[in-house]
């Protein structure tokens, strides 16, 4: 019994120091993989071969003050717009015009069917010769009435006749001359004119249709009030004044115009806690209703560091600067950059610190 128990005693610690022989190997080989065998640099050297500073050319890293822009998304829209459509109901005789055309006030631009129009203006003018002949002939009765009853030829009640009718066709002739002045005005509405000078952006009939009152026919816009209509946030709204000259940036054209705040609506958009805010621009052929532009609005100032740019070498996405210790030691520093300002200078986000001098790298920037 005593043998058995030996046996098994035996057994179990056989298997305890394989295991724990294997424990020790693995953690033995996790130590010399993770270099606890090897010899280590101290912290903040750099291990270099190039570790003093031998007279290359270097440049100090300036603190600067920048003013900080906020933009404002927002669509080109004409303040000027007008929709013509016609007066009268007719068929499209001609349409002079196309979509993207410029035209002048007094400029035709539809041309209507006008037979209509002109045969009521000839029956006007038939009335009124027929009114001015029928008022030449009471006239001439009235007179020689108006002698009778001098004489006592003729009764009063003839007389007074005489005098109605004349009124009466006095009456018919200037009724005549309203009619043929009406007749005038709906034949001036068969030839649709320029209202003023501007772009056609739309055009919504063609020969042949029939231009009903009040149907839209084309959409004509001023050039000349083109602007920039962008919401604004509220605490960049209150700063800004009518008048003020901000810049806008068009995308399409890759392009910065100089704008002036001519309107903003008072009255903020709850959702958006935004405002409205109108910029006029200078007139240009290559600027279109509908257009995408930045409303570029000053926000204050920020500081921070500017580093030149041939001083950067960049490994892979990794961007590095030399800097000359007080010592004379030179060490490869990891920073972080940011926009680039003024030709040649570049903003750093971090890694270095004002007035430290670094190594320039001639020929601009290194990739290693």
């Amino acid at each position: 019994m005593k043998l058995t128990n030996l046996k098994n005693w035996l057994s179990t610690a056989r298997k305890f120091t394989t295991v724990a022989a294997g424990l020790i190997v693995l953690v033995l080989t996790i130590a010399w993989l993770s270099g606890m065998f090897v010899s280590k640099v101290p912290p903040g050297q750099v291990v270099s071969d190039e570790l003093k500073f031998s007279g290359e050319p270097t440049d100090e890293v300036h603190e600067v003050t920048k003013a900080t822009i906020e933009e404002a998304v927002g669509t080109l829209k004409a303040s000027s717009r007008t929709i013509l459509s016609s007066k009268v109901l007719a068929t499209i005789e001609s349409m002079n015009i196309t979509a993207g055309d410029v035209v002048t006030p007094g400029q035709v631009l539809i041309q209507l069917d006008s037979r209509e129009y002109r045969a009521r203006l000839d029956q006007a003018r038939q009335a009124l010769d027929s009114a001015v002949a029928s008022s030449q002939l009471a006239q001439s009765n009235f007179e020689r009435a108006e002698s009778l009853l001098q004489q006592r030829a003729i009764s009063r009640a003839e007389y007074d006749q005489a005098s109605r009718d004349l009124h009466v066709t006095t009456a018919e002739q200037s009724r005549a001359r309203d009619a043929i002045a009406e007749a005038e005005v709906m034949l001036s509405y068969t030839t649709i004119l320029a209202p003023k000078g501007g772009r056609i952006v739309d055009r919504m009939a063609e020969p042949g249709d029939v231009a009903r009152p009040g149907e839209p026919l084309l959409v004509l816009y001023d050039a000349t009030s083109l602007r920039l209509e962008a919401p604004v946030m509220e605490h960049l709204a209150v700063t800004l004044r009518t008048g003020d000259s901000l810049k806008v940036f068009v995308d399409a054209l890759n392009r910065e115009i100089t704008a002036t705040i001519d309107e903003i609506v008072p009255q903020a958009d709850a959702p958006s806690r935004t405002f409205l805010v109108k910029a006029s621009l200078p007139q240009a052929d290559d600027l279109y209703e509908g257009m995408f532009g930045r409303l570029r609005i000053p926000s204050g100032e920020r500081r921070h560091l500017c580093l030149n740019t041939d001083a950067v070498v960049r490994i892979g996405q990794l961007e590095f600067v030399d800097v000359v210790q007080q010592d004379g030691t030179i060490e490869r520093r990891l920073i972080k950059t940011g926009q680039i300002g003024m030709p040649g200078r570049q903003e750093v986000l971090s890694g270095l610190a004002a007035g430290e001098r670094v190594i320039l790298r001639t020929g601009g920037d290194h990739v290693q």
